[in-house]
């Protein structure tokens, strides 16, 4: 079977760093044409643009910032006219102790927050007015295992976010099929990039590795496939599922 997505258009948020860069190389590697977001890595950005023979373009957006994600929306939306699929990948983990200050801790849960499930929920709703007007699309959350084993207390907001967005995209599977819009999560466990490298610096890696069933950590093209497959509608039986690439960390 070749995976082939020539003449299908992603967005796909939080493109230019860590997961979303290996989602990205992959699915341009596969023929589609991608809207490219970031917030702050343009060359990033500009060099998976380049790669694309198909018409890939740069959006930047700060998700954090509401009338950005408003914005980045209609920017995609404005220049490819049509997205049949959309991954819902940018977030932040941010460490917040319950050790720090309320108001500390307070502002961290809400940065988080306003990324990882705020600006989700407000792509998913343009999203399903977008999907109805073009006969159906596909979403993809990226989840967490943190949602399903739990997270160390430092980072509760992230947890929380991502049981949200878990939450958000099943019932968006269940709700919205008869018009012909699928929706997927997947849930990484460690995974290396830039965003685990504070865990890691702070817990070692060899805890880490010791809490897998595999030799190796985790990486971005370890997820690729499952998502481009996602994105190619030979998948759209599995709508609502979560499918866990762990490393064999939290078997359900």
């Amino acid at each position: 079977m070749e995976l082939d997505l020539k003449g299908k258009t992603i967005l796909l948020t939080g493109a230019s760093d860590g997961i979303g860069k290996g989602l990205a190389q992959f699915l341009i590697e596969m023929g589609a044409s991608l809207a490219v977001h970031y917030n702050r890595s343009k060359a990033s950005a500009e060099g998976l643009a380049k790669k694309c023979a198909h018409g890939s373009k740069i959006f930047q957006a700060d998700l954090e910032k509401e009338k950005d994600v408003f914005r980045l929306f209609s920017e995609v939306t404005e220049e490819f006219e049509k997205l049949d699929a959309i991954i819902l990948n940018a977030g932040v983990f941010l460490k917040h102790s319950t050790n720090n200050t309320t108001e500390d801790w307070l502002k961290t849960w809400k940065k988080t927050m306003d990324i990882n499930l705020n600006s989700v929920g407000i792509l998913t709703k343009l999203g399903i007015d977008h999907f109805r007007e073009n006969n159906g699309g596909r979403f993809i959350y990226i989840g967490s295992r943190a949602v399903f084993r739990g997270e160390t207390e430092e980072y509760l907001a992230y947890a929380a976010s991502k049981g949200g967005l878990t939450s958000l995209a099943r019932s968006v599977a269940r709700s919205f099929g008869k018009d012909n819009i699928k929706s997927f999560i997947v849930s990484p466990g460690f995974t290396r990039t830039q965003m685990a490298e504070q865990f890691i610096a702070q817990y070692g890696e060899e805890r880490i590795l010791n809490e897998i069933a595999l030799n190796e950590l985790t990486q971005p093209k370890d997820l690729a496939p499952i998502i481009g497959l996602m994105c190619s509608g030979l998948m759209d039986h599995a709508t609502g599922a979560t499918i866990d690439i762990n490393a064999g960390s939290h078997i359900r």
